[in-house]
């Protein structure tokens, strides 16, 4: 008598077992614990603290002597609110990537990933780097336009940071990162380029420091392209880790680069005063006249 169970062994013996799991059953989400919003709150706390101090330092000077001041008090103001905003959980969204795996003896199977994106330190830094690049342009005596390039340049940077950040196709979100990093490469040029060589023709003194701090925010700059390729890009890294390598380089940008700037540029003898609007604002010979008769006519 045949056994059947002994002769279905023999004709499917070579036969590649099932798997006793599939993939891609259970969504896969990448958001941020503990140590991530510890790491916010004492951000937002470092930055509400440096624009305190700059707004003092900035009373403390004539309003003449302030620009530099306003400006790195903006930049870590609009920061503090940024940080508030992801630390308490509204400035945080989830990107849904599709991963595909191919099968050879079985069809394909597919990973669903949403991973936080905090769109509020995109909406930072299309206020703040302008900002920053402000202080650097005024520091080396930038003309106009090369100005208007830059922070033009800056802004689609970081809108094209963001456009990558929330795309889900692994080739369009690679592309946008490829537009950022020619934007900021323009930023460069402006900055390296004819930022230096406007400020080699001020005084030594000037012009050491302009290369000193903007080469810091040039190596600073730079690896922030780095943490997101790493991070929203690939995904190699951790919510967590992400927030912590982005805070260390806030901070460094921000209330850093803002103490030195303020502290050396106030020591600085060519320490230059604004008058005009800026500190009289509209005098009689700026004001608008109506009804007044043409004078031509």
């Amino acid at each position: 008598m045949i056994d059947p169970v002994e002769e279905f062994k023999k004709h499917t013996g070579d036969v590649v077992p099932l798997p006793t799991a599939v993939p891609g059953n259970t969504p896969i989400y990448q958001t941020a614990s503990d140590t991530g919003h510890r790491a916010l709150w004492v951000v937002f706390v470092i930055m509400l603290i440096s624009s305190l101090a700059f707004y003092i330092m900035a009373f403390r000077v004539p309003v003449q002597k302030r620009l530099f001041h306003i400006l790195t008090a903006f930049i870590t103001t609009f920061a503090t609110l940024s940080y508030y905003a992801m630390a308490i959980g509204d400035g945080v969204g989830k990107n849904k990537i599709t991963i595909k795996h191919t099968q050879k003896h079985f069809p394909d199977t597919y990973d669903v990933v949403y991973r936080e994106v905090y769109w509020a330190r995109y909406v930072d830094w299309s206020v703040t780097t302008p900002l920053l690049l402000l202080d650097l342009c005024f520091l080396a005596g930038l003309n106009g336009a090369s100005i208007l390039v830059a922070v033009v340049a800056d802004i689609i940077m970081i809108l094209t940071g963001l456009f990558a950040a929330f795309t889900v196709e692994e080739s369009p979100k690679w592309g946008w990162y490829a537009m950022a990093c020619i934007a900021y490469l323009v930023v460069v040029y402006q900055l390296a380029l004819n930022g230096r060589a406007t400020a080699m023709q001020k005084d030594n003194k000037t012009a050491t420091f302009f290369a000193a701090i903007g080469g810091f925010t040039f190596i600073l700059w730079t690896i922030y392209p780095i943490i997101w390729g790493i991070a929203d890009g690939s995904r190699n890294i951790n919510v967590d880790s992400e927030i912590i390598a982005y805070a260390v380089l806030d901070i460094l940008a921000k209330p850093v680069f803002g103490f030195w700037l303020l502290f050396t540029h106030d020591n600085m003898a060519s320490t230059s005063s604004i008058d005009g609007f800026w500190a009289n604002g509209l005098g009689k010979e700026g004001t608008l006249r109506i009804g007044d008769d043409d004078e031509g006519a």
